[in-house]
């Protein structure tokens, strides 16, 4: 029997609408304020600029405000540095976005440490990842993509709880996130790797397979338990003389010959990808509501710190 296919698409279209009702009850609540993010490009990377062009349509979609800094490649780290304190002071921009990679001469540990831990919706700051990682900590925001991942396994009332996964890449951007995530949900969790002997072997025994290495299908159905759930995050272009554009895109597991033994697949477009954009309006509504709310406590306060004055003199 195939596969159920896991559609990201849906999925992120479905958690947009939820935000903008979201967003839209912040405003009758907050006296019309709205949720901000900022981005900031530098360079002139053309798929930089694509995504970047996504994420703002998406913010317009559900109503939060975006502003961005379009930067030459040749702005030195001090510059760069001045720009994201600018968006940190500004009490309009409730999530920060530096869109990677960064030039060369640049170094992206230092950009994204200076960001403000209260404006990281990327979940990329040091302190998030940290707190990812140690029991009885929350982070203020989780990384996009192995946030979307755990959401669809969510979603789709697949249990985690108690099952094993094996996440393929230990990239800090998603396979040591996710496998932390997978870990805080109770899944007993393998991270693979260049170095990992026997790989099939480990994959054929997972519940859950994560595969986040980059290389073009990989994974194939001998790996895959039989209903085992794949989530595929992988973006792979693989020449095709029959496709339009010469080449198509594919994921690290084979999707064709998987989606016959797997029990749940996510395709490639159209899976994990959109979850990413969506998890990062949910940051960005999040670390609004949380700002909004700490304005209006800290107005309430101040109130009622006055009225106890006027009633003591």
């Amino acid at each position: 029997m195939p596969a159920t296919v896991i559609s990201g698409k849906e999925t992120a279209k479905t958690i947009r609408g939820e935000l903008k009702e979201q967003v839209a009850a912040l405003g009758k609540k907050y006296d019309g304020k709205a949720p901000g993010i900022a981005t900031v490009l530098v360079g002139s990377r053309k798929d930089s600029q694509t995504y970047v062009r996504m994420k703002k349509k998406a913010c317009a979609d559900v109503g939060i405000h975006s502003f961005s800094k379009d930067l030459p490649e040749t702005i030195t780290q001090d510059e760069l540095l001045e720009v994201v304190r600018e968006f940190n002071a500004d009490p309009s921009c409730h999530g920060i976005l530096v869109q990677l990679p960064l030039p060369r001469h640049i170094d992206e540990e230092t950009i994204l440490e200076a960001i403000s831990i209260e404006k990281d919706v990327d979940g990329f700051h040091p302190m998030n990842i940290g707190k990812l990682g140690m029991v009885g900590r929350d982070p203020l925001f989780i990384c996009c993509t192995p946030k979307g991942c755990m959401e669809l396994l969510e979603r789709y009332d697949i249990p985690v709880e108690g099952k094993t996964a094996v996440v393929l890449g230990r990239s800090n951007i998603v396979g040591l996130p996710v496998a932390m995530l997978l870990k805080n949900a109770n899944a007993t969790v393998t991270i693979c790797h260049s170095r990992t002997q026997n790989i099939e072997a480990v994959c054929k025994a997972a519940d859950i397979i994560v595969a986040a290495t980059g290389r073009a299908e990989m994974v194939k159905a001998s790996w895959v338990k039989p209903g085992a759930t794949i989530i595929d995050v992988g973006i792979n272009s693989v020449d095709d003389a029959d496709a339009p554009k010469g080449y198509r895109l594919v994921g690290d597991v084979a999707y064709d010959e998987c989606a016959e033994v797997a029990g749940a697949i996510t395709p490639v477009p159209g899976g994990v990808g959109p979850m990413t954009i969506a998890m990062l309006l949910q940051n960005t509504v999040e670390g609004a509501e949380r700002t909004f709310a700490a304005e209006a406590a800290a107005a309430e306060a101040l109130v009622a710190e006055v009225a106890d004055g006027a009633a003591d003199a």
